[in-house]
């Protein structure tokens, strides 16, 4: 670790995670990525030997003391909440309990993850959440993502509110589907209840973009980068869409 400001990434060893930490580490930050698995995390810092690594459980309150005492009253530049969720069905099959359980992960644990840094907070912090297309255009066969991601909206601008007056604003980005092994297992399950294939059902999901594409993690970690400069505060509060054009309704 050096001087320089912080970063925490919750889910940072995933497919879009992976690329955030390598574009905020030549940014000039300490990255510390925080995972629940110790195998997933070694795998991350064999590529990047610069980053941090924290286990933590970020569905559970214990996470708060576990985040607070990796900051050790470093300056927190931002944290980033790019966790996934698993694969668990879609609204008429999957439990019903699996909705808890991602707003959990999602929105408790933003919650967790802002709480843990809060004594670093400073002036031009950012904090960023990354939900998803389905939280806004929802799908049959993503029940738990889609009411998370939704619910991501409402507190996203309330730790806006709370902390506007510090100057530390708060975001959300919402990518539309990208091109992951977590995106091959959704399409899968949705290709067996509908009858395609996978190529067929990726196919589908790609024509759903009106420029035929899957968003790129190179995409998502450019704008998380794109956060940090002192212009986005005019974004505070704000979703950004990044779903290649796949969105229909207004605004």
């Amino acid at each position: 670790m050096t001087d320089n400001k912080l970063a925490f990434i919750v889910g940072g060893a995933g497919s879009i995670g992976r690329v955030i930490v390598k574009r905020l580490l030549a940014d000039g930050l300490d990255v510390v990525v925080i995972g629940r698995s110790r195998a997933g995390l070694d795998e991350l810092r064999a590529a990047h030997p610069a980053a941090a690594t924290l286990v933590a459980d970020m569905s559970d309150d214990s996470a708060i003391e576990r985040i607070a005492e990796a900051a050790q009253g470093r300056l927190v530049q931002t944290v980033v909440h790019a966790v996934g969720l698993p694969v668990t069905g879609g609204v008429v099959d999957a439990e019903p309990g699996a909705i808890a359980e991602a707003v959990n992960i999602k929105c408790g644990g933003m919650v967790r993850l802002v709480r843990g840094v809060e004594s670093g907070l400073t002036r031009g912090s950012r904090l960023i959440a990354i939900g998803g297309h389905y939280g806004f255009e929802p799908t049959a066969y993503a029940m738990g993502p889609g009411v998370a991601n939704a619910a991501l909206p409402s507190l996203v601008r309330q730790l806006n509110l709370a902390y506007g007056e510090r100057g530390i604003t708060a975001h959300l980005l919402a990518p539309g589907p990208a091109d992951t092994a977590r995106l091959h297992r959704v399409a899968e399950n949705r290709g067996k209840k509908v009858g395609k294939t996978l190529e067929q059902v990726l196919e589908d999901m790609r024509n759903e973009s009106a420029i035929r594409s899957f968003v790129k993690p190179e995409e998502v970690a450019w704008m998380v980068s794109t956060l940090q400069a002192p212009e986005a505060d005019a974004l505070c509060g704000a979703t950004v869409f990044m779903d290649g054009g796949r969105r229909r309704g207004l605004p």
